[in-house]
């Protein structure tokens, strides 16, 4: 089994994955139904035709550019497992800090809040934010119906369908009443942009936006405000690129902003209020 998954890590490093030891053992660990550590604790066990078959396949799509978490089915988010699908973006730790801020907010308010997840795919942002902070009641919204089947799977998989609410439509549109917090992890990429090929195998509509990528961004920056209640605060992760562009906007609609940078100390998150 040592030998599959050098050959197999060997494989992916000549196509470009940059993460290819931990792709080549995630993947087999899948294709034979263990966890990680198994591989080593069991490093002797004989893979069967049949494993080799799947494992295989599964090392081929990674070698196309698929994303792991599409070929296993689910990624860790917020110390969470989610279910993804090529419906949805994968769940990127550089949005952890989106939610870190959250959560810190509800706990500082010490009591029940309202909060609108706008642009939800998976339903991370929305469902980690309940799951981290119990007296958050939380709407999530979509414009994609596969999305919001995606995030009602995690939503009843993390046993939170009593307070994290699902919504299709656009922006803040479908969402009911004012807030304390509006999160968005909208799409913000350039359409001319160099991306990896695992970022282009998600979906585009949740990636691009016109405006190098601003669009979306300033258009719920603008709208925000007037569903917001008194001290409430929006949260939106944006790329570095459209930093000026996003900040202006902010500096319109609110009195206040600030921006928290991500792990790799990039500037990620907008945070903005009145």
């Amino acid at each position: 089994m040592l030998e599959v998954l050098t050959r197999a890590t060997g494989h992916l490093q000549k196509h470009g994955s940059t993460s290819a030891r931990l792709d080549a053992e995630v993947l087999l660990a899948h294709a034979l139904g263990v966890g990680r550590i198994d591989l080593y604790v069991r490093f002797d066990r004989p893979m069967s035709e049949e494993d080799l078959a799947r494992y295989r396949g599964l090392v081929a799509g990674r070698a196309r550019g698929e994303p792991v978490a599409y070929l296993v089915g689910h990624k860790e988010f917020m110390a969470l497992d989610f279910l993804v699908t090529p419906a949805v973006l994968v769940p990127n730790p550089d949005t952890e800090v989106l939610v870190q801020r959250a959560v810190a907010i509800a706990r500082e308010r010490n009591g029940p809040m309202r909060a609108a997840d706008v642009g939800t795919g998976s339903g991370c942002i929305a469902i980690a934010l309940a799951h981290y902070a119990p007296a958050v009641e939380v709407w999530a919204g979509d414009v994609s119906r596969d999305a919001l089947d995606v995030a009602q799977r995690n939503v009843d998989k993390h046993g939170l369908a009593g307070r994290v609410h699902l919504v299709e439509g656009d922006l803040l549109e479908p969402f009911p009443g004012e807030f304390d917090l509006v999160s968005a992890n909208l799409p913000y990429v350039c359409g001319e942009a160099h991306l990896p090929a695992e970022v282009r195998a998600q979906p585009a509509t949740a990636l691009y936006a016109p405006e190098r990528g601003a669009a979306l961004v300033t258009r719920l920056l603008q709208s925000a405000p007037a569903r917001l209640r008194p001290n409430g605060r929006a949260l939106l992760e944006i790329d570095p690129a459209i930093l000026d562009v996003a900040e202006q906007a902010a500096a319109v609609s609110f009195a206040n902003h600030r921006v928290h940078r991500d792990l790799g100390g990039r500037e990620r998150v907008l945070e903005a209020w009145s």
